[in-house]
């Protein structure tokens, strides 16, 4: 390099932001009965059981960052 070059300048690159999650989600409902006569009898029919798994994600970039100066030689 001559002297009258300037230092080359240095890009970094920082590491891009991600951040995901999942979290069960389960609810249910109350037992339901049904009586039945002739003879009487009582079935207990088990509520319902709902479940999902909602997923959520963010995922960012930043800009590179440059390090230095970019210039150019001097003239003569």
């Amino acid at each position: 390099l001559s002297s009258r070059c300037a230092a080359p300048c240095e890009v970094t690159c920082s590491q891009p932001f991600v951040n995901c999650w999942n979290e069960p989600c389960v609810s249910s409902c109350g037992d339901s009965r049904a009586v039945v006569f002739a003879p009487p009898v009582v079935v207990t029919f088990p509520g319902p059981i709902i479940s999902s798994c909602p997923q959520e994600s963010f995922v960012g970039t930043s800009m590179p960052e440059i390090e230095g100066h970019m210039g150019s030689g001097g003239g003569g």
